[in-house]
């Protein structure tokens, strides 16, 4: 079973950072079009960002300027970086692969909790 873990998650302030990381198998990662969703209570899972092999990236409205995808393929890994964090940034953020046979891999999801 493909293994997806996210870390990086926790409780910050209105106007915080964190930064999340996804490591991924070497066998999926260097193949897949790398994404962040989120998932708040109550609400659908939604894509936060995207980002290519070619290192294409693409966001949602309302993380454009705020938040930053990469991934450093030396190290399987992708981040997220997400300043001036809102409280409607609350919910989970899950790591998605997706490979050029378009099967889906998803991690286990980490909470970002950010108070007002």
């Amino acid at each position: 079973q493909v293994q997806l873990v996210e870390s990086g998650g926790g409780l910050v302030q209105a106007g915080g950072s964190l930064r999340l990381s996804c490591v991924a198998p070497r066998s999926i990662f260097g193949f897949s079009t790398m994404g962040w969703y989120r998932q708040a209570p109550g609400k659908q899972r939604e894509v936060v960002a995207t980002i290519t092999t070619a290192g294409t990236t693409n966001y949602v409205d309302s993380v454009k300027g705020r938040f930053t995808i990469s991934r450093d393929n030396a190290k399987n890994t992708m981040y997220l970086e997400m300043n001036s964090l809102k409280p409607e940034d609350t919910a989970v953020y899950y790591c998605n692969a997706r490979d050029g046979f378009s099967r889906v891999y998803w991690g286990q999801g980490t909470q970002v909790t950010v108070s007002s």
